[in-house]
């Protein structure tokens, strides 16, 4: 009996091989295009952007994408993210129904497709101390020649493979950009440092423009805004004659759209100094186009930049230690406009010290709020950070109002002129009023800074743009939807930068608020210590007394022990941050590690336990 159970078991086993081996193949033949994708954003599932932008295909589009199979048998996890490459393109190839021709082409080494792979521009990798090299791209063409590429696919970009591509294949689609006219008091597209001759780069933020759309400079000092712009880009307008003033304005009134970044304390603003040692003479940092605005009852707050204590992000303190700085902020979901599809997707925007929009009461203006603070926030005088040294002076005195400010807005229908009656010198037809004013407002120029957003790495003699935030997201966000084209926003805005623990982050933002309380107090009773010392030293000198009397004995003593016994409470609010992150950890692994298995286990046995009777009662 024993030998037949054995017999069954072993054959058993075998067919259970071989079923599995016979449910595999006909999975990956029958049913390899079906797919259930049970990630949160849906990552893995083409959105209806991409959809939209495969459908407005009207001539064929070559593909041609490179990997390199010899070259890449040791990287595994390389050609994982491959195939994942490789089946997206085809679910690209097969909702096109034809419009695109995809090529998967295997470059082996000193062959005719390497040489095409090189021709195209795309990035040889060294893999070996032989010289073998890596190819991982992907070229495209249209029917005019035109020729776009991803040079090589970093896996770590992986959240950003659908929108690479499909910018790709819009790129392919539109060969003639919209023209976006740039005027900006800011080196936004690079310079050159007369004083060490050396050159900066553009702001990636322009460089991402560039490759979606034409931008021309406009000269701040002309006259008149170039007929051939379509959408108006203005980032730091300081100074803005009333000539420039007065086209920007016409040019509105004719249907014209605007995308502006304003700031009240624009860090970015600062002139170079001859030496770093020595502090340099305050500036005017400031901007604002509160002349033009004011009008459609929107003005920026002369001389206040916003503060949030809740969405503060850490910085280096005086000291090195990190600390909260409330004046650079990384705002979150719920501090943006779900209903407006420029920032309904966005995760995350870091600003610097912002400004603040104020809306008069009455206007005839739509006005569509896009980002605003939390209910922690407060005006802070712009003047204390012109010589601030330490973040953490800016929390001693803070104190939220409740309020929500608005940071960045958008305006549109009924708007009258800034120059009803039009400017000195003036002839031709001025236009008074519009019904169809389209202008997207923004109180920081900062946030278009590389440091607040992006991280960019030298791979090969290519750079690398590696964004930790949705800043450049959202201008050109904002650019396409001014522009009219909505396809790509949906596509560009999926991926997910970090899954923020909010219940810990709440835990530190009250922990530091009780650290900075008793801050205050052992600041408070040192110079109430260090006053008394210094009355009783002046009485001690009067009297010509060399030696320390009891008073003063005593009061050292006092202070000694009241700076031990305030230290004391600092040490027990941060062990107590400690402690409670800590439990929320083990919480956390307990429910995860422990309690979820012994719940399907329990659940598994009482199956079996109710199958078990179901039989015997049978």
């Amino acid at each position: 009996m024993s030998v037949n159970k054995k017999l069954y078991s072993s054959t058993g086993l075998i067919l259970l091989g071989v079923a599995f081996l016979v449910f595999t193949l006909l999975n990956n033949t029958l049913f390899s295009n079906i797919r259930l994708d049970l990630t949160e954003n849906n990552l893995y599932t083409l959105s209806d952007g991409t959809r939209e932008v495969i459908e407005s295909i009207e001539e064929p589009i070559n593909l041609y994408f490179y990997f390199s199979e010899g070259a890449s048998e040791d990287l595994t996890s390389l050609r994982s993210y491959a195939v994942r490459v490789k089946e997206l393109l085809e679910e690209y190839a097969a909702v096109s129904a034809g419009e695109i021709k995809l090529n998967i082409i295997d470059p082996e080494p000193f062959s005719d497709d390497e040489d095409r792979a090189a021709a195209f521009g795309l990035q040889a990798v060294p893999v070996s101390a032989a010289g073998d090299s890596l190819y991982f791209g992907l070229a495209g063409t249209n029917a005019l020649d035109d020729l776009v590429i991803i040079p090589f696919f970093q896996p770590d970009k992986e959240e950003f493979l659908e929108y690479e591509i499909s910018k790709l294949v819009q790129s392919l689609i539109l060969t003639e950009k919209p023209v976006i006219g740039l005027i900006s008091s800011l080196q936004v597209q690079g310079d050159v440092n007369m004083t060490t001759f050396q050159s900066t780069p553009a702001w990636m933020v322009m460089q991402q423009l560039e490759e979606l759309f034409t931008v021309t400079d406009v000269d701040a000092e002309s006259e008149m805004v170039p007929a051939d712009v379509d959408i108006l880009m203005v980032i730091h307008p300081k100074q803005l004659s009333e000539q420039m003033l007065f086209s920007i304005d016409q040019f509105l009134m004719n249907g014209g759209k605007m995308l502006a970044f304003v700031d009240p304390l624009a860090e970015t603003d600062k002139p170079a100094q001859a030496n770093p040692m020595m502090p340099s003479a305050p500036t005017n940092q400031s901007s604002n186009l509160n002349e033009l605005t004011r009008g459609w009852g929107v003005t920026l707050r002369d001389n206040f930049v916003l503060g949030d204590s809740e969405r503060a992000l850490s910085v280096s303190g005086s000291n090195g230690a990190p600390v909260r700085h409330v004046a650079i902020v990384g705002m979150v979901g719920e501090n943006f406009e779900k209903q407006d599809i420029v920032t309904a997707e966005l995760e995350s925007i870091n600003l610097a010290t912002a400004g603040i929009l104020d809306l008069a009461t009455k206007t005839t203006v739509e006005v569509q709020p896009l980002i605003t603070s939390s209910t922690l926030a407060m005006p802070l005088d712009s003047f204390q950070f012109q010589f601030l040294r330490d973040p953490a002076d800016l929390q001693k005195d803070f104190a939220a109002t409740g309020e929500k400010y608005l940071l960045a807005a958008r305006f549109s229908g009924k708007a009258n002129s800034a120059y009803p009656d039009g400017i000195d010198g003036f002839e031709g037809d001025l236009v008074a009023a519009t019904d169809q004013l389209n202008v997207i407002l923004v109180a920081d120029t900062d946030m278009l800074s590389d440091r607040l957003w992006v991280q960019v790495q030298n791979f090969f003699g290519q750079k690398i743009a590696s964004p930790f935030a949705n800043n450049g997201d959202f201008v050109v966000n904002a650019l396409d939807n001014l522009g009219g084209s909505t396809a790509l926003i949906s596509v560009r805005s999926r991926g997910r930068f970090s899954r923020p623990f909010d219940v810990v982050q709440e835990l530190r933002r009250v922990a530091d608020e009780r650290y900075l309380e008793s801050a205050d107090e052992l600041q408070a009773q040192l110079n109430e210590t260090e006053s008394k010392l210094s009355e009783l030293q002046s009485a001690t000198q009067g009297a010509g007394l060399l030696t320390l009397s009891p008073e003063q004995e005593a009061a050292v003593v006092q202070f000694q022990q009241e700076k031990l016994r305030i230290r004391k409470q600092l040490r027990d609010v941060r062990h107590q941050l400690d402690q409670d992150i800590d439990a929320l950890g083990s919480t956390l692994k307990f429910l995860n590690i422990a309690l979820i298995p012994l719940l399907l286990t329990l659940l598994l046995i009482v199956m079996r336990y109710l199958r078990t009777r179901s039989e015997e009662v049978a």
